[in-house]
């Protein structure tokens, strides 16, 4: 068990990582049978989930020789997960190269360079749109990250494939969870990126019969075996309408759940304006979707989400206009 932060020195930031609060949603519930509680990963020191799995793969890769001291990292990014990596390793000692894409916002570049990373930008498709990146747009960007990885002998902190990504929510995360809602949660929704986060979470609560649900944006729910309609939809870092994902175990999967940009942009502002939360899209999406199940086939029941990333990283974005 990782023993909580509280009332010690910390001898770096990587301690900071995880055992984030967990609150009750009670405002944006109001009149409705049941409760959403809700995991604040926007405190992370990465201001996302993704510190969880940058630690994670990079411990890892060092306990089992694959990343040697000094060796370049590289991994593509909508900004998250490269963030959490630029942490890591600048307290490491590790050069790391972020490959994102230029439909992804602003504020995720500029912060990802303030620590220490080298950032590629990858042009998007002509029929793309800024901060609306599609799977087409992902697959650029693989390109070129591992290219450069070939190029530099470089570690690939591959999010999409390591095990040790679904680990850390395993280990840390969901565990974290169950202690704070003292395993009061009935169900458990999340919105995909990579897989990671509702791979480990789903492994661990569904040894206490949680039911899991994966949240995906409508117009790009392939997971669910729904056409692609709307490949540039603006929920970033998700819904890549890749038709399978490596880190999840399809039967741990109860169910699948659509969310519109505008329902999950509206819950992401009710979330600031009734809850004082400032998180981003895709936690809007997964609270939308908790809220579709309280509101239809699971009246009455705790359903647990992530509050996935900062809303402070979509200012240059209309989610705030």
């Amino acid at each position: 068990m990782k023993p909580s932060r509280e009332n010690r020195l910390l001898p770096s930031v990587l301690g900071a990582i995880g055992n984030t609060p967990m609150v009750e949603l009670s405002r944006v519930t109001r009149g409705v049978e049941g409760r959403i509680v809700a995991k604040l990963e926007y405190l992370n020191p990465g201001y996302s989930k993704k510190d969880r799995i940058a630690l994670q793969m990079i411990e890892e890769a060092e306990a089992d020789s694959s990343l040697e001291p000094g060796q370049t990292v590289v991994e593509l990014t909508s900004g998250n997960t490269g963030t959490g990596l630029a942490i890591v390793c600048a307290v490491k000692g590790y050069p790391f190269v972020a490959v994102m894409s230029k439909g992804n916002s602003v504020e995720r570049a500029r912060m990802m360079q303030a620590l220490g990373a080298e950032l590629v930008l990858v042009d998007q498709l002509p029929d793309s749109m800024p901060g609306e990146v599609s799977g087409e747009d992902l697959a650029l960007v693989e390109s070129v990250a591992s290219r450069i990885a070939a190029e530099r002998n470089a570690f690939r902190a591959d999010q999409f494939h390591l095990q040790s990504c679904v680990r850390a929510h395993y280990l840390h995360t969901a565990q974290e969870m169950l202690r704070q809602s003292d395993e009061t949660i009935d169900v458990f929704c999340e919105f995909v990126g990579t897989g990671s986060a509702f791979g480990g979470c789903s492994a661990a609560f569904k040894e206490h019969e949680i039911m899991c649900y994966i949240v995906e944006p409508a117009g790009a729910a392939v997971l669910a075996g729904h056409p692609v309609t709307q490949p540039n939809h603006r929920i970033q870092g998700g819904g890549y309408a890749k038709q399978k994902l490596d880190l999840i175990d399809e039967r741990l999967v109860d169910g699948y759940l659509q969310v519109s940009d505008e329902e999950a942009i509206n819950m992401a502002r009710r979330l600031a304006r009734e809850e004082g939360i400032f998180a981003g899209f895709s936690s809007g999406a997964n609270v939308a979707a908790a809220l579709q199940l309280l509101t239809s086939t699971h009246v009455g029941k705790t359903i647990a989400v992530l509050l996935c990333d900062s809303g402070l990283k979509y200012l240059s974005t209309d989610l705030w206009a």
